[in-house]
């Protein structure tokens, strides 16, 4: 564990995070910026008060920007810089769109050889200290500078900027409106090195109280709670995906919320966007899995949301849709068109033939199946709802919706499965 004073020498140097990294710059020069909408440049800001975790500040403020807009903090990931970031992420163009003003905050290498932000190091993390405190420095600076709205400010990043990003919603509550994880990983998760890999992948199993009381533990005296957004792909490697339903589940906790969602809908690049504590537009915790995508930021080019490059991966806007979830903005393109004003052909008038007479054969009663709880949900003996399995009919808690937990189901009549603890 270090200090952020300490030097460069005394650094971890995580080997899984050199393998992302290799990854992360292979690929970050293949790809052109999209054009901006206005003069405006991401810029660095050399002074901006207090600075113990030893972070650059950047700034991006459109042209005639309001005074009282709000702003949104930006965390890149590992191997990434502020440019990067900016660069393809879509939150150029949003702030282009909806007014918005930028801060990126920048990892030095001295601190992380691999430009991680060391969101496993109590001394990073904690409320008044570290990069969390660097990280708040550059918030209150822009407020002051740029005659910004303090009520809605909000921060977001990726991997190890998202793993940040909880991180200082639960120190810092007074200061965050809401924030966005990507990719990222569950408050209090970690206190080292070795301990965030395991957190990594294949990720930490906790209840969702256990996870709800690591946000409780930083929480200021008298402090509310952030609004929270949750984006993760299936298909990550990187990151489990069990991080993104124990970030939920967390956050669910926190709020003290019912853990089945109050809605759930469609979004476009196969996402499925679940709300919990109101619909879209006033929940407190939204959850963003977007199916079959890996490790990255989802971005959408044709829709002028980001470009797509390494761990920019082209599937849907999260960033207009995160800020539609704050309430600041919304996708790029606006909403959907409306329905189409010609009336559907009658329907055909012949009578469908009839049915079958033979009735289906009924499964056989009493069949036992162990599997992972992802594959018992894939293939209905039991659902999903905030980060853990149910089995169906029964609704005995089977644990963590992911590939690493196997339990065994006995379906006693049809459609009705429980669980089986001595296994099959």
């Amino acid at each position: 564990m270090h200090s952020p004073t300490h030097s460069p020498a005394l650094r971890p140097l995580p080997v899984l995070l050199v393998l992302a990294a290799v990854l992360l710059l292979t690929a970050a020069a293949l790809v052109v910026a999209a054009p901006r909408a206005s003069a405006a440049e991401l810029a660095p800001v050399p002074s901006f008060g207090a600075d113990p975790g030893n972070l650059a500040m950047y700034e991006y403020v459109p042209d005639a920007l309001p005074a009282g807009a709000p702003l949104v903090v930006l965390l890149h990931g590992c191997a990434q810089d502020a440019a990067a970031y900016h660069r393809h992420s879509g939150w150029a163009e949003q702030a282009e769109e909806s007014g918005l003003a930028l801060v990126y905050a920048e990892q030095s290498r001295a601190n992380n050889a691999t430009g991680c932000f060391n969101w496993f190091e109590s001394g990073d993390v904690a409320r008044g200290s570290g990069e969390a405190q660097s990280v708040a420095s550059m918030v209150r600076h822009a407020v002051a500078e740029h005659g910004l709205d303090a009520d809605r400010v909000y921060v977001s990043g990726l991997s190890a900027g998202g793993a940040m990003a909880a991180e200082l919603l639960a120190a810092y509550p007074d200061l965050f409106a809401g924030g966005s994880i990507v990719a990222g990983i569950p408050v209090g998760c970690a206190t080292s090195m070795v301990d965030a890999f395991i957190c990594m992948n294949p990720g930490k199993t906790q209840t969702p109280e256990q996870w709800g009381d690591r946000v409780r533990a930083k929480l200021p005296d008298g402090a509310g709670l952030p609004r929270v957004a949750v984006w993760h792909g299936t298909s990550d490697t990187t990151v489990a995906p069990a991080n993104g339903d124990a970030s939920t589940a967390q956050w669910v906790n926190a709020w003290d919320l019912p853990t089945t969602p109050d809605s759930t809908v469609s979004l476009p690049g196969s996402t499925t966007a679940e709300y919990y504590g109101g619909g879209a537009g006033d929940a407190a915790v939204a959850y963003f899995s977007v199916s079959g995508m890996g490790h990255g930021t989802p971005v959408d080019p044709p829709a002028g949301c980001g470009t797509a490059g390494a761990y920019f991966l082209d599937t849907v806007c999260s960033t207009g849709y995160t800020a539609q979830f704050w309430g600041i903005g919304g996708p790029a393109g606006g909403e959907p068109t409306d329905p189409p004003t010609e009336e559907p052909t009658d329907p055909p008038t012949e009578e469908p033939t009839d049915p079958p007479t033979e009735e289906p054969t009924d499964p056989p009663a009493g069949e036992c199946v162990t599997a992972s709880n992802y594959a018992h949900v894939s293939d209905g003996r039991a659902e999903h709802r905030v980060g853990n399995a149910y089995a169906l009919g029964s609704d005995d808690l089977l644990g963590l919706w992911n590939v690493a937990v196997t339990t065994s189901v006995t379906e006693t009549v049809p459609g009705y499965w429980e669980l089986t603890p001595g296994g099959c």
